[in-house]
């Protein structure tokens, strides 16, 4: 076994529970190893549970994915999900944000409080519409400026993550 093993979790039957406290990022079929792998480094200093939801568009072998998540990966609690479904039979909707530019609500507007899980599409495309049409109401977006279509994967993770610790401070769901 090397310093930077993947290990991957079976859900614990706790996340989503009342007693969930921890953050939650959700990233809906990524394709870029290096911010896949930057946003389980943050995971891992954030105390944050990673779930990637197949299909990925890239190996967990993969070198730029091990190398962007260093030698933190023993660090990360991460869980592979089959689909989009077996996130949401895990979560309970209100916890659930979901980060697009197809919306007008800031994320700093939602209740990131203990036990939110924090949801992102893929590099490209965003999260499928599918997604957004059934849970319009848990969507949020981060503020960019004009002319600029997003921000980069892991940049937006690191920004909703730390808004989300800033919320929890002293709280309890």
């Amino acid at each position: 076994m090397t310093n930077k093993q993947i290990v991957i979790s079976d859900p614990d039957p706790r996340w989503g529970s009342p007693d969930d406290h921890r953050t939650h990022v959700v990233l809906v079929h990524p394709e870029i190893p290096g911010n896949t792998g930057n946003v389980a480094r943050l995971c891992a200093g954030a105390d944050a549970v990673m779930h990637l939801v197949e299909p990925l568009g890239f190996k967990l072998e993969d070198r730029y994915l091990r190398r962007a998540g260093l030698d933190y990966w023993p660090n990360v609690t991460l869980c592979i999900h089959p689909d989009w479904d077996a996130v949401t039979h895990l979560f309970p909707r209100d916890r659930l944000h979901l980060f697009t530019t197809k919306t007008d609500r800031l994320f700093w507007d939602a209740d990131l409080g203990p036990g939110a899980v924090l949801v992102f599409g893929r590099e490209t495309k965003g999260l499928e519409p599918e997604i957004r049409d059934v849970l319009g109401d848990r969507l949020v977006k981060l503020p960019i400026g004009e002319g600029v279509r997003s921000l980069n994967l892991s940049n937006a993770v690191a920004v909703a993550v730390y808004e989300a610790k800033r919320q929890q401070r002293g709280r309890a769901r």
